[in-house]
């Protein structure tokens, strides 16, 4: 009787059986696998938005600081085209041509943001490819002044197209 009362209750024991823990294994990779692509998606996503981000803060100084030159709030300095002579003018700012004397500062950006596709270890003004305004819009090059930034990136975005293209 003893044997079988063991018996009995080796049968019943609590726990898993090898099957068991193998499917769930298997599912458990599955899942794994599944949602791996999907991560690596949602961090591209969101590298894109913070390169737009960047692009448009960028942008909107490199034209405030164009919109002021015209109106002469900012001296001609070293551009005859009225754009900033490089990323970082619009960081240090310029004189206030309107309080001649005073000491007084414009300044566009609090820091320049980095290109999130570019090489970590460079400094942020150097993560861009900047295009002069003398360049044509189909071989954009650097030069004289800042007309425009792109990214430093020849990947392709979720969509299709190129980060440099933005």
């Amino acid at each position: 009787m003893a044997a079988r009362t063991s018996h009995a209750s080796c049968r019943f024991a609590p726990g898993f059986t090898l099957i068991e823990l193998l499917v769930v294994m298997a599912v458990l990779g599955i899942l794994a696998a599944a949602i791996l692509p999907l991560g690596e998606t949602l961090v591209k996503a969101g590298k894109e938005r913070e390169l737009r981000r960047s692009l448009w803060e960028i942008r909107a100084a490199i034209d405030d600081y164009k919109r002021q030159a015209e109106r002469g709030v900012i001296a001609a300095g070293s551009t005859d085209s009225g754009y900033p002579a490089s990323l970082q003018v619009l960081v240090a700012g310029v004189a206030d041509a309107r309080a001649a004397g005073a000491g007084r500062q414009l300044y566009f950006l609090r820091r320049i943001p980095r290109d999130p596709f570019s090489d970590p270890s460079l400094p942020a003004p150097q993560t861009w490819r900047l295009r002069s305004y003398a360049s044509p819009p189909d071989k954009p090059a650097p030069g004289a002044d800042v007309f425009d930034v792109r990214s430093s990136s020849d990947a392709l975005a979720l969509d299709g197209s190129s980060y440099a293209s933005w």
